[in-house]
């Protein structure tokens, strides 16, 4: 690490283990069996080559597009992650705040330390999406939509891949429960606490029996564009646009829930090729560099979603250090941005990417 302090994504990884407790360490950075597909997202983007071309006027590089109509600075919103108070004594509030500076996207988590209604009256300039676990509780559900719909959120991103927990080792050996003095409204709603609760118990009161017809419904009764997440076959991609689906997003959870299936950056070109344009598709799981952002818009993503990175950054300076790992993505995203011979994200394009070969995986 630099002496001048964390420089890269991984410098703020190192730095957040570091300072964080075991059980929280392991909560956040840990994922599900053998960890195979934790490592497998990471890696998988270098498995893609770029394919840059010369001679053109790079003189000017705007990094902005929009997602779902909302203006970002760059191709990269903040993922939906639970718990930030584990990480900073503002919690999701120095999140909110980052990403408002910084001009993107916070998704607010179900498993959040801070109700969206709450987080929109002390965020009111973050632009936001609300991320639902569809609950067993229908009053619990509507309370949180009509948070969303209350607080401004542009959109409700609907979990999929999670009836159950994933097997998380690292949570089993650490222990790991919700620590004394902090809550999760949601969870609290549906459980009457969150104090002391696990893993296992934040999932208890997801709904195992939501199917295609059940989103359908919901889709034609939200007030709000409902985006699915973690849609990993080309299958479920067409299924989404045809049940009412305003938008996709490829993800495994980062690596906590079924550990073996595909990283997204493998996933991702059938989904788009499914969609075929019918949908925004995003993609979330390993982001860690600038270039990962341009090879998942070469392969069809419209942005990505970052999860980790901000929870290392929140850990090791708050709100500052959140803010530090997203200016740091979106300036390596612009150099090589016009590296690759492009002055926006619209100009990438499939021509920019190539598989890997062993000169680029070395």
């Amino acid at each position: 690490m630099s002496d001048l302090g964390p420089v890269s994504t991984a410098d703020y990884e190192a730095r957040a283990a570091e300072l964080l407790p075991e059980g929280t360490l392991g909560y956040y950075a840990g994922g599900a069996g053998s960890e195979l597909t934790l490592a497998a997202n990471v890696e998988a983007w270098g498995r893609y080559a770029l394919r840059p071309r010369m001679l053109v006027d790079v003189a000017e590089v705007d990094t902005s597009t929009t997602a779902l109509g909302s203006e970002i600075s760059f191709p990269a919103l903040a993922a939906p992650t639970a718990l930030h108070r584990l990480a900073t004594a503002r919690g999701e509030l120095a999140t909110a705040e980052a990403c408002a500076e910084a001009g993107t996207i916070m998704t607010l988590s179900t498993l959040a330390t801070i109700g969206p209604a709450e987080l929109a009256a002390a965020a009111p300039e973050a632009p936001r999406w609300f991320q639902l676990y569809r609950t067993r509780e229908p009053a619990v559900n509507e309370s949180l939509v009509a948070g969303a719909v209350e607080g401004g959120y542009q959109a409700i991103v609907l979990t999929v891949d999670a009836p159950r927990p994933g097997l998380r080792e690292r949570d089993v050996r650490t222990g790991f429960r919700v620590p004394p003095g902090v809550d999760m409204p949601a969870v609290s709603s549906a459980l009457g606490r969150s104090e002391g609760v696990t893993v296992e118990e934040f999932f208890s009161i997801v709904d195992p029996a939501l199917t295609w017809e059940g989103f359908a419904e919901m889709a034609e009764a939200s007030p709000l564009p409902i985006l699915l997440k973690g849609l990993l076959t080309a299958e479920d991609a067409a299924l989404a646009c045809e049940h009412g689906a305003s938008g996709v997003i490829v993800s495994n959870h980062g690596g906590r829930q079924l550990d073996g299936v595909q990283a997204t950056a493998f996933a991702l070109p059938e989904i788009v090729a499914a969609v075929d344009g019918r949908l925004e598709v995003f993609v979330d799981g390993g982001i860690r560099r600038g270039r990962d952002i341009l090879v998942a818009l070469a392969l069809g993503a419209r942005a990505v979603l970052v999860g980790r990175p901000i929870l290392w950054g929140l850990a090791v300076g708050g709100r500052e250090g959140a803010l530090a790992v997203l200016a740091r993505l979106q300036a390596e995203f612009a150099t090589d941005l016009a590296l690759l011979g492009c002055s926006s994200p619209a100009a990438v394009s499939a021509g920019h990417v190539e598989p890997a070969g062993p000169a680029a995986q070395a």
